[in-house]
């Protein structure tokens, strides 16, 4: 099958499949004519990728689920360590995350409250806390 097909079957756009094919995740089989024949194995591996991708794993690790799909138990502590560390990269940017909310959360609740020119906003993203004279900023 063409790459659209390949495409379709598998849910991932054509540039994500040659980016695949570029770092040598996938391997398709070249027709006569030049052009990429996928088969159905090629559809899975795409499909396994495009699963683990969205499940958080880089490349590299996908790179290695890959490598120890299908193996036998011991590959499944890798499988199983790979995950583990996955979460606690889940977990410490959930935690940014929640840091980040209650920062923008304040400085919303300072901007609501405030009277007057100055956007604390603006001035925390600027990295100063001065008021700038009229004549520069218009207001």
């Amino acid at each position: 099958m063409n790459i659209g097909e390949a495409s379709r079957r598998s849910g991932l756009p054509p540039k994500t499949i040659r980016y695949y094919e570029d770092v040598g995740l996938v391997r398709p089989a070249r027709a006569a004519n030049g052009y990429r024949d996928y088969g159905e194995r090629d559809v899975h591996v795409l499909r396994f990728l495009q699963r683990s991708r969205s499940l958080g794993f880089s490349i590299d690790e996908a790179r290695k689920l890959l490598a120890l799909y299908g193996g036998e138990g011991s590959q499944r502590d890798e499988v199983r360590r790979l995950a583990s560390r996955r979460l606690i990269e889940i977990d410490r940017k959930i935690e940014e995350l929640q840091t980040l909310k209650r920062s923008l959360a304040s400085l919303t609740q300072d901007c609501e409250k405030g009277r007057g020119p100055d956007c604390p906003i603006l001035d925390e993203i600027s990295g100063e806390r001065i008021r700038l004279p009229t004549r520069l900023t218009g207001v």
